[in-house]
């Protein structure tokens, strides 16, 4: 089947959400697919929130986890979000999309190729443009932040988190310990420096800094040692934690003048 003006975008988290909202406020229907669990820290601005809850609203667009293609296009009828399980990309084939966005993430190609559709674009490094894709969105904060590349590649990962306020490392958290992980705070909570935020088995999980805690990964999830698992944001602004955040929005603005160049071209 074909489903015209039709994009399917990979991954729907945080950074995921602002481009298919943004994609969806431009009038394309946007089918997200994503895997089983995932493991999303900004619960509150991620689509991916649906396959957990079933749905999912930011800022007044619903979202809605889908079981099949029949249940997707009814959803795009009711002006909503697919969201799907499908980390293959499987739909894409039935789909027929006029473009794909491939928003996971991972650093890393996980398979998706330059003929699944009229447009394929990527997000940060792990792709070239002319090769596997057509476009690749600069995803690093800083002056290219969002700028579009028809050849190369997005600049390496530097392993260090964009600053906030003045802070880098300290504001995202990782799992000091493997296991499942119990909330002591969460999302939209005031917290101080050295505060325990949750526990891992017996480990607490401790703040690195006074702030509002944008992103917490949710209640009982097991994590492993490492993983990304709460974002503590030093301006202490609430609001910031029910809104699309500027990274996003600046990225799913070259997403979406990549798909408007690409497909009239």
């Amino acid at each position: 089947m074909k489903i015209s003006e039709t994009i399917i975008v990979r991954g729907a988290g945080d950074i995921a959400t602002g481009t298919i909202y943004r994609l969806y406020k431009a009038g394309f229907r946007v089918i997200a697919l994503d895997i089983e669990a995932p493991t999303v820290i900004r619960r509150t601005v991620a689509f991916a929130q649906a396959i957990h809850d079933g749905t999912a609203v930011v800022e007044g667009v619903m979202a809605r986890r889908c079981e099949s293609i029949e249940e997707a296009c009814y959803c795009l009828k009711r002006d909503e979000i697919p969201v799907c399980v499908d980390p293959r990309g499987d739909m894409i084939r039935m789909v027929r999309p006029d473009a794909v966005v491939d928003a996971i993430l991972a650093k890393k190609n996980l398979g998706t190729t330059r003929d699944m559709a009229k447009a394929v674009i990527a997000l940060g490094p792990g792709f070239t443009a002319k090769e596997d894709v057509d476009a690749v969105i600069e995803t690093n904060r800083g002056h290219h932040l969002g700028r579009i590349l028809y050849e190369g590649m997005a600049a390496r990962n530097t392993g260090i988190p964009g600053n906030i306020g003045g802070y880098t490392h300290e504001r995202v958290i990782h799992a000091p310990d493997s296991g499942a992980i119990r909330l002591c705070h969460d999302i939209g909570d005031l917290v101080k420096k050295d505060e325990c935020l949750a526990f891992i088995g017996e480990t607490p999980v401790i703040s690195k800094l006074d702030g509002v805690l944008r992103g917490m990964i949710a209640h009982g999830t097991n994590v492993k040692k490492g993983l990304k698992i709460a974002d503590v944001d030093p301006r202490g602004d609430t609001a910031y934690c029910h809104t699309i955040s500027d990274k996003a929005r600046n990225i799913s603005g070259g997403v979406l003048e990549a798909v408007m160049h690409l497909l009239k071209e």
